[in-house]
């Protein structure tokens, strides 16, 4: 009768089995394909931009490879992926049952002042078996909820990457546009100690005063002290850069200094008028946006575990051994001992500590639905913000281009009249202060656009070719 008990149990168990109580995750639909493609002015395609965001420039590519090898943001997402993996280990292990080696030798001598007097002295060893089988599901819904974390360690690993890529981009960025500008301002200092020198010569022979003397000094010390700011920028990014890839100060003066051409002073790689291609998928394909749901998966999973915990917990435990008063015949035969306990326990009275986890596990689901939500409301600013701001600076940099032409030839003219005796000096200074800030204003805008291009690329979660 009792081995009859003991398989029914057993068999009550199995066919228990398949059930999880708890509600199985269904992802939440915030906001219809159609309101998605209006609301970013989509131009439906099955297919993410290709571009690079290394723009075809060879050793921001080497920056972000050895980044990605070297940096430590990023073996600290990767230590971080590999303890989610070890919980999610742990968790399924916890689905089957435990063994343990046992062995003991026990001597107890009661007090003679007891009502009984027993002296135990024996041997024990044998194997101890235990499992608390899963009948509601609250083991697996714990196993599901590790292995989302596990899989929202590797959207946050991909999520680092990107933004990890995208701030040294815009760091190289950074550090050419200050290099492009620190180019030019030598250049315009050439030009205008030619100014200088004409007019002193001028003056010298009375042909100009000295207004016209200090000004043109003003202007050569005035483009003199942008000079030290522009290599501070230099030095500033440079420091930036190495520590973002994980190395120190002028470990990367050789890489940088291996480029052949200013990357901002290159066309875009890329065809603007085709960046609002996307699919309408564009918002769940960020990796923060996977993270955040693969955060509400988890939280879901947490509400079965809590659910389960309300009903019967039976646990099977086992002993295989032997058991002897005598150390010699320890493993004779005769010796051997077993023993098969079948456990229910039914929680009946913990102050409503078991119903309000169930209710905190549900509240803390419901944050993880607005969270998520947010994520996406994030994911759609960032990327209508990108495109637009692509989009203005794409015309501005047209007119500021025009422009700087414009006033370069002018400029150009205006000091050949002054050699002759045409204009003043006046119009001369005046002239090249606008030239000036005009391709000061161009190389701004041509940083500004490789900027916004770099945003797009985040915004949207990478491209295929990062993947």
């Amino acid at each position: 009768m009792k081995t009859f008990a003991y398989v029914l149990v057993c068999l009550s168990c199995f066919a228990l089995w398949g059930c999880r109580v708890g509600p199985d995750y269904e992802r939440p639909v915030f906001f219809s394909n159609e309101r998605v493609e209006k609301a970013l002015e989509l131009k439906p395609t099955q297919h993410f931009p290709t571009h690079q965001i290394d723009f075809n420039d060879p050793v921001l590519h080497s920056l972000i490879a050895k980044a990605h090898q070297n940096a430590p943001t990023i073996r600290l997402a990767l230590v971080r992926l590999r303890q989610a993996r070890l919980n999610t280990k742990i968790a399924q292990a916890s689905l089957g049952p435990t063994f343990d080696i046992t062995g003991m030798r026990q001597f107890e001598k009661q007090s003679r002042n007891m009502d009984a007097l027993v002296n135990e002295d024996y041997y024990h060893l044998g194997f101890d078996v235990a499992w608390e089988i899963d009948i509601w599901g609250g083991t697996r819904r714990r196993i599901e909820s590790a292995q989302a974390n596990e899989v929202g360690a590797i959207e946050s690993l991909k999520n680092i990457t990107i933004s990890l890529s995208a701030e040294i981009a815009s760091s190289y960025v950074q550090l050419r546009t200050a290099e492009e500008l620190l180019k030019q301002a030598r250049e315009n200092l050439t030009i205008q100690k030619g100014i200088y020198q004409l007019t002193a010569d001028l003056y010298a022979t009375g042909l100009s005063n000295a207004i016209d003397a200090n000004q043109s000094a003003y202007l050569v010390d005035s483009t003199k002290a942008t000079i030290p700011q522009y290599e501070y920028q230099i030095a500033s990014a440079k420091n930036t850069l190495t520590y973002l890839v994980g190395l120190l100060p002028g470990e990367l003066d050789t890489l940088l200094a291996e480029s052949k051409t200013n990357l901002i002073t290159q066309p875009l790689p890329i065809h603007l008028q085709d960046l609002r291609s996307l699919p309408v998928r564009v918002l769940q394909n960020r990796p923060d946006v996977r993270a955040a749901e693969q955060n509400l998966i988890a939280q879901n999973a947490a509400v079965g575990e809590a659910i389960a915990n309300l009903y019967p917990q039976v646990t099977l435990s086992a002993f295989f051994g032997f058991e002897s008063l005598h150390a010699d015949n320890l493993l004779n035969h005769q010796s051997y001992s077993y023993s098969l306990a079948p456990n229910l326990t039914q929680p009946i009275f913990h102050f409503g500590a078991l119903k309000n986890n169930v209710a905190l596990q549900k509240e803390l689901k419901a944050e993880s639905v607005i969270l998520y939500e947010q994520q996406l409301l994030q994911a759609a600013k960032e990327i209508q913000t990108s495109l637009v701001s692509v989009e203005k600076e794409t015309v501005a940099n047209k007119s500021l281009r025009t422009s700087y032409m414009k006033i370069s030839q002018a400029a150009s003219l205006t000091r050949d009249k002054y050699k002759n005796g045409l204009v003043s000096y006046e119009t001369v200074l005046n002239s090249e202060q606008r030239r000036v800030q005009a391709q000061t204003n161009l190389i701004q805008s041509n940083s500004n656009l490789y900027q916004n291009v770099i945003q797009f690329y985040k915004a949207i979660g990478g491209n295929e070719k990062q993947k």
